[in-house]
């Protein structure tokens, strides 16, 4: 496994425990907030970072995101993401250790096909090209279009009365989709970039919209949806679109020979599974709804 591989895949790992520890604090945050409302956006972003759980996320979540680009520099976007995918099964070992917190016997179900899915992808990956940030503009084009065309079909989607009762897991998948249409368009960024010439890039007017959107569908979706589903929902969301974009717009190699092929696979399918039985173990608007204030930094219980 070359250098640029192991960085990349520390990278990943590093990000989807920062990443999903800021989602849980942000979750605290949102709920504890006034209602987040699109046509008043820049008030609607002040009372979030009046709350001081959703500002703590949100500086973790900048943090996650340096190791998030990371990966995406170093690795093939499928592999990334397949293991950036993996980080808040991660995270509930953590929350357990250090928190306090119980699993069940289907999220330590969902922490062991994770672990046997990583080490099978850092098998078949030995022979992985590492950064490769070659796609094909038609491609990109059309699947970054239909992603945002279903993203704005999932955040008007509260009109349709009959799916009104699901509107924050569905708002939690169009953040999720803006986040992966994001990862996409950085992912080809970095291939672009020559120079001061990179800032004339047209993924970077997609990459802002796109992190603006995921931003206010994600808090809101935090405040109408019950947190578990909705945290687990947004990362399957955004995994899924990024591991196919992977293989679909920049050729992402499953394997030289029919046995890797199967390996690889079968791992990125692990990890999607894994994702949809581990939920986020902590539910911070219950611990709201007892003490808003008594929740307890890791840093300090640790």
């Amino acid at each position: 496994m070359t250098a640029s591989i192991c960085a990349g895949l520390g990278c990943a790992v590093g990000s989807a425990l920062a990443t999903n520890l800021a989602f849980l604090y942000k979750h605290r945050g949102a709920v504890a907030a006034p209602d987040v409302e699109m046509r008043h956006p820049l008030r609607s972003a002040a009372d979030l970072f009046r709350s001081k759980w959703w500002t703590i996320g949100w500086l973790v979540a900048a943090v996650g995101f340096a190791g998030h680009a990371g990966a995406l520099a170093l690795l093939p976007l499928s592999l990334a993401q397949a293991v950036l995918s993996g980080g808040f099964v991660l995270l509930a070992v953590l929350a357990e250790r250090f928190f306090g917190f119980t699993l069940g016997s289907r999220q330590w179900f969902g922490i062991a096909l994770v672990a046997g899915a990583l080490a099978l992808l850092a098998v078949t990956g030995a022979d992985a090209e590492g950064e490769n940030s070659d796609y094909s503009l038609p491609a990109m084009i059309l699947f970054e279009g239909i992603a945002v065309a279903v993203g704005i079909v999932l955040i008007f989607s509260h009109r349709v009365e009959r799916v009104r009762g699901q509107y924050g897991v569905l708002l939690g998948a169009a953040a999720g989709l803006g986040f992966g249409i994001s990862d996409v368009a950085i992912k080809g960024l970095s291939g672009d970039i020559d120079g001061v010439l990179g800032i004339f890039s047209p993924w970077i007017p997609l990459i802002l919209a796109a992190a603006i959107a995921s931003f206010f569908a994600s808090a809101r979706s935090l405040q109408v949806g019950e947190g578990v589903a909705v945290i687990a929902v947004t990362s399957v969301a955004a995994n899924m679109s990024t591991i196919l974009a992977g293989v679909v717009v920049f050729g992402d190699p499953l394997g030289d020979d029919a046995l890797v092929v199967v390996g690889r696979v079968a791992a990125f399918l692990l990890v999607l599974v894994a994702a949809v039985l581990m939920p986020a173990p902590v539910r911070a608007g219950e611990k709201l709804q007892q003490a808003p204030e008594a929740a307890v930094a890791p840093a300090a219980t640790a």
